[in-house]
């Protein structure tokens, strides 16, 4: 199977410190990958550049098509969304009109299906849909944050470390949504530090040190891998799991 996502030696650098070297990866299509590693390791900032916020090296192609050339209006429109670390919510505006900047490049009618879609997966939206987005909790506003991802029905959607700083009980709810999302034909690129609760819902996983990706495969397979218990999920393992 072909990819839908394909990252080609990709380079990314701060001045003259590089903080992402020769990293190749693919997601197929109705594929959860996930990348884990330590804060630092160059996670962010390889999402950053696949969506054009930073300049990389490399090469980027979503659907056979290089998109690195593109500015982000376009890979957005591509198909292509990104949910940053911090969400990046306008907190002034509510929750309906953040949503609707996420349907930007989109029909009207298309935006109402995208409405309709993104109250079905997080009820509590609608119910807040009048609610100013900064006074949300921590989970809502995540909730809200892929939310207006979604709202230009994305292909592939880019998560970066959706459970920051939420409760394990909303934790759980994120997760599960994601493993919605695939269901419905919506393939997805996860950064996580939450590496077991990441690793159970992923087909794939990539392990991220230094700006390198160390270690490649089967999430089973990394998930049982001595090296990544002993670094990232041996606390884990003592029943701390989100989900």
């Amino acid at each position: 199977m072909s990819a839908m996502l394909a990252v080609s030696d990709v380079h990314v650098a701060y001045g003259k410190v590089e903080a992402v070297r020769a990293v190749t990866l693919e997601v197929r299509a109705n594929e959860i990958v996930t990348i884990i590693g330590a804060n630092g390791a160059g996670k962010t900032t390889l999402l950053n550049a696949i969506m054009g916020i930073l300049p990389l090296k490399g090469h980027v192609a979503f659907e056979a098509k290089e998109v690195a050339i593109m500015d982000i209006e376009d890979r957005v429109a591509a198909g292509l969304s990104l949910v940053p670390e911090h969400r990046e919510l306008f907190g002034t505006m509510t929750v309906e009109d953040n949503l609707q900047l996420g349907a930007f490049r989109i029909a009207k009618a298309t935006a109402k299906n995208s409405f309709e879609r993104v109250y079905t997966l997080f009820p509590r939206l609608k119910e807040r849909r009048t609610q100013l987005a900064g006074t949300l909790s921590g989970g809502e506003q995540q909730m809200l944050a892929m939310g207006r991802a979604l709202m230009g029905a994305p292909k592939l959607l880019m998560l970066d470390e959706p459970s920051l700083g939420l409760a394990p009980i909303i934790v759980a709810d994120i997760f599960r949504t994601v493993s919605e999302l695939k269901a419905a034909g919506v393939s997805v690129l996860l950064v996580e530090q939450n590496a077991q609760a990441a690793l159970k819902i992923a087909d794939r996983a990539y392990v991220m040190e230094l700006g390198e990706f160390v270690l490649d495969g089967a999430a089973r397979d990394i998930a049982n891998n001595d090296r990544v218990v002993a670094s990232y999920l041996g606390f884990q393992h003592e029943g701390n799991s989100a989900i």
